[in-house]
């Protein structure tokens, strides 16, 4: 008999969830209860340890989400599924004060908002602040629902808040430790490459690429190129290598400018980023008083295609 296949998060949501210690029983609520308008609450019912109907309102989310948006189509056709068919699974919650924190469920928590229904069935369980952050973590890894930024961000809370290695964060949430380590690099990007991949306009592999470019400037203007010409990833890499290989490129924007007070340094050099920027090539302003240069590096005959065509020109 062959084995069961193994999950990618071990023991999982469930299986965590499973493990930690009901709070002390309350009348229940099924797990499926419907709901068949706005204005209805799921009904009541009786036998399962630790499950209660909450106060919507009762509710607040986990500090810890990892998730940093939520898009408006798909919490309206959640409670769009939610008013039709029920509510499929719980939340997760534990009690903290008065009210209770979600570990999981904040989607369907915010469904039932949207849906005016103002309670919610959830099963309440005891839970650190590290463990609440793991199952939260864990919840969204196993539905998909985080872009790579938004995973990156959930390992890193842990390692920072909870103070634990990249070996821990990894074991809790059931990931092998370089995979944990892969993500977190991605956090290395400028905050603009980092929207990329969340946008998914840049791919992981092709953020893996541009992490091997040391210059920021050259890393951006080759993302922006990326982007702009659908670059594959092989592509990529071997715009990165010729990128790497191609000497004689003009002064940066962060090079110091001679003879310039600060104030008409900063000017120029806020210039040369507008022009890189809009060009997506490396742009030196070389400005005095009375006369200048601009210089535009380019890579090749596509290359300076490219710019005469962004440039309006005709070959």
């Amino acid at each position: 008999m062959s084995a069961a296949p193994k999950s990618r998060l071990g023991r999982g949501l469930g299986g965590l969830i499973a493990a930690a210690k009901p709070a002390d029983p309350q009348p229940a609520a099924p797990a499926a209860a419907p709901v068949s308008a706005p204005a209805a609450a799921p009904a009541p019912a009786t036998g399962a340890p630790g499950y209660q109907e909450i106060g919507v309102h009762l509710i607040e989310p986990s500090p810890y989400q990892a998730r940093r948006e939520i898009p408006p189509d798909q919490l309206s056709e959640l409670a769009e599924s939610i008013r039709s068919e029920g509510l499929l699974q719980p939340i997760v919650v534990r009690k903290v004060g008065d009210k209770f924190q979600l570990i999981a469920g904040e989607r369907r928590w915010r469904a039932f908002q949207q849906l005016k229904i103002k309670a919610i069935p959830a099963r309440i369980v005891e839970a650190s602040n590290a463990s609440s952050a793991a199952l939260g973590l864990i919840e969204n890894l196993q539905r998909e629902g985080l872009n790579a930024i938004e995973e990156a961000h959930g390992y890193a809370s842990l390692i920072r808040d909870f103070d634990l290695t990249q070996e821990t964060a990894a074991e809790r949430v059931g990931k092998g430790r370089a995979s944990v380590a892969n993500s977190l690099r991605l956090l290395s990007l400028e905050v603009e490459l980092q929207g990329y991949v969340a946008k998914n306009l840049l791919s992981v592999g092709h953020a893996k690429v541009l992490l091997g470019v040391e210059d920021t400037a050259q890393r951006s203007i080759i993302a922006r190129r990326v982007i702009e010409e659908g670059l594959s990833v092989r592509s990529t890499e071997k715009l990165t290598q010729s990128a790497k290989t191609t000497p004689g490129a003009p002064a940066s924007a962060t090079a110091p400018k001679r003879g310039l007070t600060p104030k008409d340094a900063a000017t120029v050099s806020g210039i040369e980023r507008k022009l890189t920027s809009h060009l997506g090539a490396r742009v030196a302003v070389l400005h005095s008083p009375k006369k200048g240069r601009i210089v535009i590096e380019y890579r090749g005959n596509e290359d300076l295609q490219r710019l005469l065509e962004k440039l309006g020109v005709e070959a």
